[in-house]
């Protein structure tokens, strides 16, 4: 299962379907890849924020743990179709919505990625401009350039940064850990347990929502792996990964949070960075940060070329995306979000990620109706060369998922909680967000009951296109570099 030689280190394929003959690639990488996307900043601020927000060590790294657990099932459920689509995620949502009616929350996520994307941009931009004593701006422009290169390589690139963003992140989050540990007294940190629903349900909802913004676009890291790929081992392979990443980073967070004194929020990057002192360990660090936000900014990237792809091939029947092509996306989207970083990057970035956790409750809802639909309406009995063919089995317009979605996104606007909008039982909740609770299980089984009932004609095995190295170009699935 290793990458075969004649493997191209540009990746020749975009939002088609993946032959046989190319697929590559060890389990071993999807681990990698998901440790190092978590291994990273901004995942320590999420978790600081469960302390920030008020509430104890010790119960937050417990619900920390079980949120990871939670929303890294989600994801993980996604990324096991990869191997046998052999497709980016968001196509398989034409089963659910139609050909046309999956650009609903395609459109959305890319919005989201987006502004994760200029987050991101901003916090890195602050490290490579300590590290290389230039302004935060000049930092986020080189960021992005970086970014661009990763993305327009694509694939193979992706995974390789993964495994080494993997192992700089261990080393570099072993050393923080040990100099954190030197300088506190953890055990009296955990001795301090003053349990609140309201707090201990932010910490779960913090860590779900975290692993849940993976899912539009995991299985596009999969797709490459040979089809015979245990579904179960790709799921614990992502997950597993993803998990423990996201968790040893929140853990951090949480007791820098503890120890700092109110001197953590609004300096997060300086903060983690003076727990080693100066010098060439603090630039070290530095560029450790930096090159950990390379791996998540890239896979927020390639998968909003992936979901931009996919939204114009389905209303144009037929898509090729050339390498030029390839790259004026990437261009617009990694330009647009640096531009939002450089215009956000001293007081409107605070209430763009508020928008852009708004987002969240536009996917979670789709993330319960595609696995439910896959798992247990369709049973993986998909009809791959029927996703690009408005005519054909999928159609258009799919009404029955588009009703689903437009009932789990309205029936989650009570239970949200942001800057940009708060609903009104959130107060009787203790201001606790559990709209991703409610956005999960009441699509899922709403969706459940009707497409037992109403469901389109279901294939009888799974129908791959012939491999001929690329879908018929009279579909719209067709794209070749």
């Amino acid at each position: 299962m290793a990458a075969n030689d004649t493997t191209p280190l540009i990746e020749r394929r975009s939002i088609d379907y993946i032959p046989e003959a190319e697929r590559h690639g060890r389990l071993l990488s999807q681990f990698t890849l998901w440790m190092g996307a978590n291994l990273q900043i901004t995942a320590i601020v999420t978790g600081a924020l469960a302390v920030v927000l008020g509430g104890d060590v010790f119960w937050s790294l417990i619900g920390l743990l079980i949120g990871q657990l939670i929303g890294g099932g989600v994801m993980a459920l996604h990324a096991a179709q990869g191997p046998k689509l052999g497709l980016p995620q968001m196509i398989s949502s034409r089963v659910q919505f139609g050909v046309y009616g999956a650009a609903i929350p395609i459109v959305l996520v890319c919005l989201m990625y987006l502004g994760f994307t200029a987050t991101g941009t901003v916090l890195s931009g602050q490290a490579l401009g300590q590290l290389f004593g230039v302004s935060d701006s000049v930092g986020i422009l080189i960021f992005a350039s970086v970014i661009v290169l990763a993305t327009v390589l694509g694939y193979r690139v992706i995974h390789f940064i993964g495994r080494v963003a993997s192992v700089i992140g261990v080393i570099a989050f072993v050393y923080l850990f040990s100099r954190l540990m030197s300088q506190t007294d953890v055990g009296a940190l955990l001795q301090i347990r003053h349990f609140s629903w309201s707090s201990f349900l932010l910490a779960v909802s913090l860590a779900a929502s975290w692993q849940i913004a993976f899912g539009p676009y995991v299985a596009d890291y999969s797709r490459y792996l040979p089809s015979q790929t245990s579904s179960m081992k790709t799921f614990f392979a992502a997950g597993a990964g993803s998990v423990i990443g996201a968790q040893v980073a929140m853990v951090l967070g949480v007791f820098a949070a503890a120890m700092s004194n109110g001197q953590f929020a609004g300096h997060e990057v300086a903060y983690i960075v003076g727990l080693s002192g100066t010098g060439a360990t603090a630039a070290l660090l530095y560029f450790s940060i930096a090159f950990g936000k390379v791996t998540i900014s890239t896979l927020n990237s390639y998968g909003s070329f992936m979901c931009i792809a996919t939204i114009i091939s389905g209303f144009r029947g037929r898509l090729e995306v050339t390498r030029l092509q390839r790259l004026v996306f990437v261009l617009v989207i990694v330009g647009t979000a640096t531009l939002i970083a450089l215009l956000g990057q001293h007081s409107f970035l605070g209430a763009f990620k508020s928008f852009i956790l708004f987002l969240l409750a536009f996917f979670t809802p789709w993330s319960a109706i595609n696995l439910v639909d896959y798992y247990c309406i369709t049973r993986e009995r998909y009809d791959v060369p029927a996703l690009a063919d408005p005519n054909g089995r999928y159609g258009r317009w799919n009404l029955l998922g588009i009703s689903v979605y437009v009932f789990g996104v309205l029936v989650q606007l009570p239970f949200i909680s942001t800057k940009f909008y708060t609903g009104p039982l959130v107060a009787a909740l203790g201001d606790v967000d559990i709209s991703w609770i409610i956005g999960l299980v009441l699509p899922a089984a709403l969706y459940y009951v009707c497409a037992k009932k109403w469901h389109g004609t279901v294939p009888d095995h799974l129908i791959l296109p012939k491999e001929q190295g690329a879908l018929p170009t009279t579909d719209g699935l067709a794209a070749q570099a």
